[in-house]
């Protein structure tokens, strides 16, 4: 289902306590859509959701900041209840966050506009959560000398969902990379 993407921003709210309807992006390549974050769908052409398109606003995402995410998508087969997302989010090789989401559950419990079970079809679903000001901004490491300071990023979030029907056939799979380090 399409909620998928968005436990991808639930994901992160855990760690610390979306162009219009047309607009039609490649499949299995990076979409690069601002230098603080990008989205892939990692899926195959014949599983039953397809993301067609993320947008964020604001983008880049804030800590602290309300979060609004609207993914466009396709359903080609009816997502029953029973559906789950493995979730696994890490600051670069650190694993935070691995778990597997009710993907029908999270969707009722979010309140959101598509709900289980899910016909067949294309769907555009908005969803705003709030980030909290507490999520660390990536690791960077500063190097010193007598003569000079360097410093570079090391890390950034990365989110990998893989959805599974209630009959645990493949449903989705998307990698989401956002990186919270502050312009410099």
């Amino acid at each position: 289902m399409l909620r998928l993407s968005l436990i991808a921003a639930f994901c992160l709210v855990s760690l610390t306590s979306a162009g219009s309807l047309f607009t039609q992006l490649p499949f299995n390549t990076a979409n690069d859509l601002s230098e603080k974050w990008s989205w892939e769908d990692c899926g195959v052409d014949t599983d039953p959701v397809r993301i067609q398109n993320i947008e964020i606003s604001p983008d880049p995402p804030s800590p602290g900041k309300a979060l609004t995410v609207k993914v466009t998508g396709t359903a080609n087969e009816v997502i029953e209840e029973g559906a789950t997302a493995d979730v696994t989010v890490k600051l670069g090789l650190i694993k935070l966050l691995s778990k597997t989401f009710d993907v029908c559950e999270e969707a009722r419990n979010a309140n959101a506009s598509v709900q289980c079970p899910v016909e067949k079809g294309q769907y555009v679903v908005v969803q705003t959560v709030d980030l909290p000001k507490e999520i660390p901004p990536g690791l960077s490491i500063t190097l010193c000398t007598s003569d000079y300071f360097l410093s570079f990023l090391t890390a950034k979030f990365r989110v990998h969902v893989n959805g599974y029907t209630v009959d645990d056939e493949d449903l989705m799979c998307m990698d989401l990379t956002i990186d919270f380090t502050k312009n410099r």
